[in-house]
């Protein structure tokens, strides 16, 4: 078989995704070509792209999305904004994928992988790690970081039912509690110019509602969000949630519709309803529409917080794998 490599672009990329669909696996949202072009732009500095399409004659069977930086390569995107990272692979020719791939770094002069944010069912985990020591590679790979993500039952009761029995009583309480101080009204922002004219909302409940937000909405994550949010929501993905009272805002969720899942992104709420629980609402609500909408994962994405396990939320380890590229 004939392989050959050549260099892309994020423009080419979005093309490929239209043109190929399934038979391309583009699995995670952080890896589309729309949020991948809007990092690279925003916050991408200090290294080189290698933006790669291995080819069986015409057939492309896998994308390398990686940055180099002198000897090095990782994955394009930070950890701090992408909560999984991986390659994309035509399903069934991972293994010539890697191995094509693997002797075009070698080649480049390129000795060490760095690849974060792996799950579990991560191509790079599954295919690449055994095809590197298969070929004497040296690979170390080993805990990184935590999700949450929780499977959706048909309907709402038997979700209910996954809950703990006091967990199951708190949403109960305080959904009724909510409802009991007002009009309550869960609602979605999906068009390009609801979501703009909401975005301002949103980042003064981000930072009001925690300080370690605060201090990461910087002028420079703030111009991020915003182009993310234009990119995904041209895309179809973005959706803003919002929780209002008596026709007010008072709790708002940044996340994205995917794959049949929702991947919960980023959240904000108005301090004064603290007492109320609108932020954990506001998720709450969410969960119940997902569930309606005939969604399979409820993904809370990385983080720890006790909330995700109180509605649900069931770990999923993230992994860090370096590799050396025997030269």
């Amino acid at each position: 078989m004939t392989y050959t490599i050549t260099e892309e672009s994020f423009d080419s990329l979005a093309l490929y995704r239209n043109e190929y669909g399934d038979r391309l696996n583009w699995h995670l949202v952080f890896m589309l070509p729309e949020w991948l072009k809007v990092w690279w732009e925003e916050l991408g500095t200090g290294a080189e792209t290698y933006l790669r399409a291995v080819r069986q004659e015409d057939t492309i069977i896998g994308i390398a999305p990686l940055k180099v930086d002198g000897r090095m390569a990782s994955f394009l995107g930070s950890v701090n904004v992408c909560d999984y990272l991986d390659f994309v692979a035509a399903p069934g020719r991972e293994e010539d994928f890697f191995n094509v791939l693997l002797a075009d770094l070698q080649q480049n002069g390129i000795s060490h992988l760095d690849l974060r944010a792996l799950r579990p069912d991560s191509v790079t985990l599954s295919w690449l790690v055994n095809i590197a020591q298969s070929r004497g590679y040296e690979v170390l790979c080993q805990p990184d970081d935590i999700s949450l993500e929780v499977n959706l039952p048909p309907t709402w009761e038997e979700y209910l039912m996954i809950l703990d029995k006091k967990q199951r009583h708190e949403v109960r309480r305080k959904l009724r509690r909510l409802s009991e101080a007002g009009q309550v009204n869960y609602r979605l922002a999906r068009d390009s110019e609801s979501i703009h004219g909401s975005l301002d909302v949103f980042f003064s409940m981000f930072t009001e509602s925690r300080q370690d937000k605060a201090d990461f909405l910087t002028a420079q994550m703030e111009s991020f969000f915003k182009s993310m949010a234009g990119a995904m929501t041209e895309a179809g993905i973005l959706r803003l949630g919002i929780l209002e009272l008596d026709g007010l805002p008072v709790a708002m969720i940044i996340f994205f519709d995917y794959n049949n899942g929702i991947y919960l992104y980023n959240s904000g709420y108005d301090p004064r309803y603290n007492s109320l629980s609108a932020g954990l609402l506001c998720k709450v609500l969410c969960i119940k529409e997902s569930i309606e909408e005939g969604k399979k994962v409820f993904d809370f994405l990385k983080g720890d917080e006790a909330y995700k396990y109180h509605l649900g939320g069931k770990e999923v380890p993230l992994s860090r794998c370096q590799i050396t590229i025997s030269q």
